[in-house]
């Protein structure tokens, strides 16, 4: 394999040595501020360069719309082009060293090959995503009308065999979790036997969950509306939950932030299914009107925070409760590196101040019914700047003190650019 541009560490050395007085300032400061609350800086610190959330690899290159698809200069054109990317955004941040795949459009040739480039590149592999909501070059039988709950027995056992693929293809990879989502519903009344699609979903789930491997996981997604804007079959997380029980201990449900109805309470749908013990990860990204997949915290920052305060309520709980966290995010007008990273700095920014909440005095406050000050609670964690607290994280774990003003003096993409050349032209459609 050819050599590649990257960015130096010793670059990075250098850029957080200049940081590093202004750095320690504030991070002494917000020392001395926590510690008057009972709360050990040094402590929170640990437990930041602890926190990981997996990057998605088809978010290194540009996302598109229904409409138009607009790439950037040097996107990847390979999937080891895109563990390059990801491998830059853990370089400077330091919390996301792992890479999820989607099959088809990452299936390698070798992939003992890839497992040893990735390893080089200090990359591991997280969730295996199977993709039975497009048709491909080389496949017989068309997903037009759904896969695993296709009213066809010939497309739900092609669909089947290729989520049994992606098991495969993970366990030589390393991976250890399937995530499955599927398009399948209806757009008009009468289109489906809502009670027979699902049964049928369910069937073909049972197939693929008997070729798990007993260390594997397997992540359910539901949405509740698009393509299918009528009817969907795994549409909300009470049909989510239901389809897990029925498979058994090793599925549980996947949350994505951007698949819910307008003013859906999502900090209690995951506390519901971490009551139920079916919570299994999920897919961060932000939303305004719908499926937007956006920036993370880019919208709701708030909510992103509430939901890590139940996330770490049920960690304190059990220690075994230990959700999946990766990115996914389509990015059409910024550069996909800069979205990754400032979105994996956000998820960590809210895991770090939902660790602040006075957890005693909230349980007080709700005990007694005291609305005002169980919010001003809350408000006192998610109001703080943590920003010292990531950079001296990221600084300590090797990555870099300010990672976008970095990267973008190194010239990282601009030297991607001629390595990686295009014809950079508008494609219609979404990737």
């Amino acid at each position: 394999m050819s050599e590649t541009h990257r960015i130096s560490d010793d670059q990075i050395q250098d850029e957080n040595a200049a940081a590093q007085s202004s750095l320690q300032d504030d991070f002494d400061h917000l020392g001395a501020q926590l510690a008057r609350r009972g709360i050990s800086i040094e402590e929170i610190t640990r437990e930041a360069q602890g926190f990981a959330v997996a990057l998605p690899s088809w978010g290194v290159g540009t996302g598109g719309t229904r409409f138009g698809r607009f790439p950037g200069i040097g996107e990847p054109r390979d999937i080891f082009e895109k563990l390059e990317d990801c491998a830059t955004v853990q370089q400077l941040v330091r919390c996301t060293p792992t890479i999820s795949l989607h099959i088809p459009w990452d299936r390698p040739d070798d992939p003992a090959e890839l497992r040893e480039r990735a390893t080089e590149l200090e990359i591991g592999f997280d969730a295996i995503n199977s993709n039975t909501f497009q048709d491909q070059q080389e496949q017989a039988l068309s997903y037009r009308f759904g896969s695993l709950a296709n009213t066809g027995a010939a497309v739900r056992q092609q669909a089947i065999e290729h989520n049994q693929e992606c098991i495969e293809i993970g366990r030589q990879l390393g991976s250890r979790a399937l995530t499955i989502w599927i398009a399948d519903g209806g757009n008009f009344p009468g289109q489906l036997d809502f009670r027979a699609a699902l049964e049928r979903y369910i069937d073909s789930l049972r197939e693929i969950y008997s070729a798990l491997p007993s260390d594997w996981r397997m992540f359910l997604e539901h949405k509740f509306f698009e393509p299918a804007f009528y009817s969907t079959v795994n549409n909300d997380w009470g049909t989510n939950y239901l389809c897990a029980v029925e498979l058994g201990d090793q599925a549980s449900c996947l949350v994505d932030l951007g698949h819910h109805a307008p003013n859906v309470n999502i900090e209690m749908v995951v506390a519901r299914l971490i009551q139920f013990g079916k919570l299994g990860g999920f897919h961060f990204n932000d939303s305004k009107y719908g499926d937007d997949d956006l920036d993370s915290g880019s919208i709701h920052p708030f909510q992103l925070f509430l939901v890590f305060h139940e996330l770490i309520g049920a960690g304190r709980d059990d220690a075994s409760f230990t959700p999946a966290y990766m990115l996914d995010q389509s990015h059409n007008v910024t550069d996909p590196i800069e979205s990754l990273m400032t979105s994996a700095m956000e998820v960590q920014r809210a895991f770090v101040q939902a660790l602040l909440v006075d957890r005693t005095g909230l349980a007080e406050h709700q005990r007694v019914n005291d609305a005002i000050m169980a919010l001003g609670t809350l408000r006192a964690a998610y109001q703080c700047d943590v920003s010292p607290i990531l950079a001296m994280a990221r600084s300590r774990s090797g990555g870099a003190v300010d990672p976008l003003g970095l990267y973008r003096k190194s010239a990282y993409r601009s030297k991607k650019g001629v390595e990686r050349p295009s014809e950079g032209v508008a494609s219609p459609g979404i990737v």
